[in-house]
């Protein structure tokens, strides 16, 4: 059986470039599987939430699937630290609720608020915790925790478990779920605050 990512040459390729040119910052190879966003929007709760952010939506596999599985009147704001990456997701969509904000993800009490955004009923992270430095994703985890509504989640998916271990102290113990049908499989972690 053929793999199951979606890869559109324009975007496989962009996303291949783009993590060659940011290893760091840009987490796999390849765009997420078919199976990995149906769970992501299952765990998030997307289908009733109202104010979405994703950290590091890269060329949009992922951003396509929340936008698919949100509410008409939700919004979704993407933080994406590539400027390039963020070009290509303002050029690529055309949906109303989608906000693309160009900046990092230590910042996004101050996107939602330059977009006037209710703070998060959820937040998805892709972005390799595990690669930039600790002082960094402390930064990120804790303007995730500012960011979001009260009995929001943050989940976060990776190719490590290096998040949990960051986000314990910040966010409380996680619920840890798996999604095997990716390449290469991930673990996804739900805190809720």
């Amino acid at each position: 059986m053929a793999s199951e990512t979606r890869l559109s040459p324009n975007n496989g390729i962009a996303f291949l470039q783009g993590f060659l040119a940011r290893p760091k910052e840009v987490g796999s190879i390849i765009p997420s599987s078919r199976f990995l966003e149906k769970k992501l929007v299952d765990i998030a709760g997307l289908a009733t939430a109202k104010v979405v952010v994703e950290l590091g939506p890269g060329t949009g596999g992922t951003t396509e699937a929340f936008l698919k599985a949100m509410p008409e009147d939700a919004k979704l704001l993407a933080i994406e630290i590539s400027p390039e990456f963020a070009r290509r997701l303002q050029e690529r969509f055309t949906d109303p609720r989608l906000i693309v904000w160009n900046g990092s993800a230590e910042h996004i009490l101050q996107a939602l608020d330059e977009h006037k955004l209710e703070k998060a009923d959820a937040i998805l992270s892709g972005i390799p915790f595990s690669t930039m430095p600790k002082e960094v994703a402390v930064n990120i985890l804790r303007s995730i925790r500012e960011s979001l509504t009260p009995g929001g989640c943050f989940v976060a998916y990776q190719f490590r478990d290096h998040v949990e271990k960051l986000g314990t102290p910040e966010l409380g113990p996680a619920e840890e779920f798996s999604e095997v049908r990716n390449i290469p499989p991930v673990k996804i972690f739900r805190w809720r605050r």
